[in-house]
């Protein structure tokens, strides 16, 4: 269950930064017309403009959360959204420690305290 929690708390910090850089997908050469316009299975009733309201509003709360935490957790949850979308670990911050422990140490303070404040906001 704990993996499982992580791989969502991944997946949110990766949408939540595509949003916050004004991430827009373009079709591209792997794109099927056919499915361009498809919705997903949990939201089949749901129009485009009431799934993409309801995504705004949800990372306008993880927003809201993130940029209201201590400058560190906020630092090092910004960076970790940026590797997991590039699915690289090459982004660092010189506001976090340069000691690779404190580092992970911090950014496990703030993934608990976001999964923490997600919960009781009714997103995770």
């Amino acid at each position: 269950m704990k993996n499982d929690s992580s791989e969502i708390l991944n997946d949110i910090l990766c949408q939540w930064h595509r949003w916050a850089r004004g991430y827009q997908h373009a079709a591209g050469i792997n794109t099927s017309p056919m499915f361009r316009e498809c919705r997903s299975n949990h939201r089949q009733w749901a129009s485009l403009d009431e799934v993409a309201d309801e995504d705004k509003s949800q990372h306008e709360a993880v927003d809201a959360i993130i940029m209201g935490m201590r400058d560190v957790y906020r630092t090092s949850l910004q960076i970790q959204a940026r590797n997991l979308c590039t699915g690289k670990s090459v982004w660092t911050s010189a506001r976090l420690p340069e000691d690779t422990e404190q580092r992970a140490l911090i950014l496990g303070q703030a993934r608990t305290e976001l999964a923490e404040k997600l919960r009781n906001a009714g997103i995770l």
